[in-house]
């Protein structure tokens, strides 16, 4: 996989993206609960990366947290995404972001389902779902 992270430069991530997109992704913002695509998809397929489109999520390892946005036990493949401290608004957690483009998707937390224990509580702006073709 060729890294683009910085390939491309502010405007282009501006021209290429909603408002709201660019927020959460480009500048670590979220979604306020229950208002982002995706929470209530049911489909089947892919979820991607919104910025790079690099896969990031199966929808065969979504579930329904309740807590306002997709949630997901285990990753596309463990290169998908990169995982950093982040301690802001005086709290510690785990940011998930695209390992590609280095875009925010949201937080992972440890209070997921079986069998990984694992809850990728994710943007669903960050997000864009290619369904399976049946």
């Amino acid at each position: 996989m060729t890294k683009i992270k910085n390939n491309i430069e502010k405007k282009d991530w501006k021209n290429s993206l909603t408002k709201e997109q660019y927020r959460i992704t480009r500048e670590s913002g979220t979604e306020r609960p229950f208002t982002g695509p995706y929470l209530n998809e049911k489909g089947e397929g892919v979820y991607r990366c919104i910025c790079c489109n690099t896969e990031l999520f199966s929808s065969k390892h979504k579930f329904d947290s309740g807590s306002g946005w997709p949630s997901f036990f285990d990753p596309h493949n463990s290169d998908c995404i990169n995982l950093k401290n982040d301690n802001s608004l005086n709290t510690k957690r785990v940011e998930a972001c695209c390992s590609n483009c280095d875009a925010h998707l949201g937080h992972l937390f440890e209070d997921g389902p079986a069998p990984t224990g694992l809850r990728y509580c994710i943007n669903g702006n960050s997000l864009k779902l290619v369904k399976e073709n049946k």
